[in-house]
């Protein structure tokens, strides 16, 4: 729902009083990009799944096993990590979602209750809103 006329006004006022009494905050406020964090630690996850492959594969060359396992956690560890952070980056997790303020009741609109539903579902869910919306 978008803000009437008169709640932009009193926002934007609410914003320069914000910035005058503390432009130091205000500053630091706008330059968090939370993609661009999650996006890092992607990258990170990535270089050390890698460093895990070369982990494994030096346990086995050097028939020291438990370097091998080390690797191993390393790389599960490592891709964990990076999907957690991935599907944030793409806008599923909650983290990129958190400037929205919550819905009264805590479930979002479009949730229904009851049991999970099936991904073509929610597709064909999703389609029929975008088609309706546009009419």
């Amino acid at each position: 729902m978008p803000l009437s006329e008169h709640e932009q006004r009193l926002l934007e006022q609410m914003e320069r009083a914000l910035y005058a009494e503390d432009p130091k905050f205000v500053s630091s406020l706008r330059g968090t990009d939370l993609r661009s964090h999650y996006r890092r630690r992607a990258l990170a996850s990535a270089v050390g799944f890698i460093l895990g492959v070369v982990l494994l594969m030096t346990g086995v060359v050097s028939t020291v096993w438990i370097v091998g396992v080390f690797g191993f956690v390393l790389m599960l560890a490592s891709a964990l990590f990076a999907v957690t952070s991935w599907r944030k980056v793409s806008g599923t997790g909650e983290a990129v979602r958190s400037n929205v303020t919550p819905i009264k009741g805590g479930r979002p609109k479009g949730r229904t209750k009851g049991p999970k539903r099936g991904m073509t579902e929610r597709f064909e869910d999703r389609w029929r809103r975008r088609r309706d919306e546009g009419r």
